[in-house]
């Protein structure tokens, strides 16, 4: 792809595809991608969700649905701990209850953080494709380390990024453009020539706080936010469009 006005559909009109594609402000491909990690390349949801519940039963309290679950992931693991015992995304949890409940969580989670996780469709053949074509690669997530890389792991996608940030290795996580800006930096390009790639506001936010194209992808854990109405510069239904836009 030379640049964007030659190779980027304003809209599909496919009324057999529901992928919308929007012109870029910036030449494509990007010299650089940036992935989010739960609801982009891995369905975490699973094991995540179970952990939760083993949380609330060792608080006497009741399960969640898996679907009820998935709604409350996003922005780490302790905030969605706190959407579990507070059932929703309403008002704070006690300080104490949440330290007690998040101990717990970081414990079952760690011991199943990859049982039912699995990556997306198209997700191994796109980052086979980036590697391919040596583009530098990095995951960028809110989710502490401690679980990050066991996972990135399990799944055999480690070798595939470079760096990986994790919500706890800065000062800031998103939605601060921090991480972005400090991997941007780390490869010598402007956050500009790079690429966002995520599921969330969070990915959306600090990618436009520091003038990063982003792409959301629709399948992901958005808390019900309507994935279209955002202002992503695309949108895309799976990661195998990803594929058939940038190569």
């Amino acid at each position: 792809m030379r640049g964007c006005e030659a190779s980027w559909p304003r809209h599909s009109t496919d009324k057999t595809s529901r992928t919308r594609f929007l012109l870029l402000s910036v030449p494509l491909p990007a010299r650089g991608i940036i992935f989010d990690l739960d609801g982009t390349l891995i369905d975490s949801a699973p094991d995540l969700v179970r952990a939760c519940n083993q949380v609330l039963g060792s608080l006497d309290r009741e399960a969640v649905s898996l679907e009820v679950g998935r709604r409350w992931i996003g922005n780490g693991a302790k905030r969605l701990v706190e959407r579990a015992l507070l059932g929703g995304f309403d008002g704070r949890a006690d300080p104490d209850l949440l330290e007690k409940a998040y101990a717990l969580f970081q414990r079952f989670y760690q011991d199943g953080v990859c049982v039912e996780s699995r990556l997306y469709p198209g997700v191994l053949d796109t980052l086979n494709s980036l590697l391919s074509q040596q583009k530098p690669i990095a995951c960028v997530t809110n989710k502490p380390s401690a679980f990050t890389l066991p996972l990135l792991k399990a799944l055999s996608l480690e070798h595939f990024f470079d760096p990986v940030i994790s919500g706890d290795d800065l000062a800031q996580k998103k939605p601060d453009p921090m991480p972005l800006e400090h991997v941007s930096s780390a490869w010598g390009l402007r956050p500009g020539d790079c690429l966002m790639v995520g599921d969330s506001m969070s990915d959306l936010d600090a990618a436009k706080a520091c003038g990063m194209p982003v792409v959301l992808v629709r399948y992901g854990y958005s808390q019900g936010l309507d994935i279209e109405a955002l202002g992503a510069d695309a949108v895309l239904d799976s990661m195998e469009d990803f594929a058939k836009v940038f190569n």
